[in-house]
């Protein structure tokens, strides 16, 4: 049996646990990075909390005799996956990353791109509020740059601490959401502006869609560089590389 090691927190971790489970050849463990208060747990042996950065996590793969690893986190788990790297490349375990393909701009879309969230928030000097922040809870801090803004705020669970913007409204929902729902949240708060990042897949896109037909713009911030590890395109893919290795 190939012991695998999957570095779970994006939807796609949980597709691959659901084809991994009582595999014939493949025994992998999930392990969640515990950011999330109530996460949806995969159908494989789950851990939940971080390694101790890149000291940790290699001296876990040794221990555990890990022989590879998926990482299937967060497109921005940039910290994460600069880790996994790290520590893969150190024990010398093969890696790969599991990715989706980014969102695109289309016909009607009024996409700004920005490189990260300081940039975002910087750009909505210019543009109109309500400004409905689909961020997660990590990073609505760098709003306070533009405090006067009114905000709607979605996550999963609340910012922790709560930055203290004057005029916020906070949302606890968990995706996967539809064109409609959000084209009438958008509207029932007269959302004005858009700020998301660029997480491709097919959980939260809705809004996307309905920023589209409401003629809305988008501050979309665009992907942190990656560390330079072969990817993966889809689960399909994923199971295949794990199964060449058992």
């Amino acid at each position: 049996m190939l012991k695998a090691l999957i570095l779970g927190g994006a939807t796609q971790a949980t597709a691959l646990a659901r084809r991994l489970a009582g595999h014939a050849t493949v025994d992998a463990t999930v392990s969640l990075a515990g950011r999330t208060k109530n996460p949806v747990l995969p159908p494989l042996p789950t851990r939940v909390g971080g390694f101790g950065g890149v000291e940790g996590l290699a001296a876990y793969l040794s221990e555990q005799g890990i022989q590879a690893v998926i990482d299937a986190t967060h497109p921005f788990a940039d910290q994460i996956s600069a880790n996994a790297a790290a520590a893969c490349a150190r024990v010398k375990v093969p890696l790969r990353l599991l990715t989706r393909p980014a969102w695109q701009a289309g016909p009607g879309d009024r996409w700004i791109a920005v490189p990260d969230m300081a940039a975002a928030a910087l750009a909505l000097r210019d543009l109109g509020d309500p400004v409905f922040l689909t961020i997660g809870r990590q990073e609505v801090a760098a709003f306070l740059a533009t405090p006067d803004k009114r905000y709607l705020i979605r996550a999963v669970d609340p910012p922790d601490p709560m930055p203290a913007l004057p005029n916020a409204t906070l949302i606890l929902e968990r995706g996967p959401f539809t064109v409609e729902a959000e084209t009438a949240l958008m509207q029932a708060h007269g959302v004005a502006v858009i700020v998301s990042k660029n997480s491709g897949g097919g959980a939260t896109d809705a809004k996307l869609e309905a920023a589209r037909r409401l003629g809305l713009p988008v501050v979309m911030v665009e992907r942190p560089p990656g560390d330079g590890v072969a990817e993966l395109p889809d689960v399909d893919a994923a199971v295949a590389w794990l199964e060449g290795m058992a």
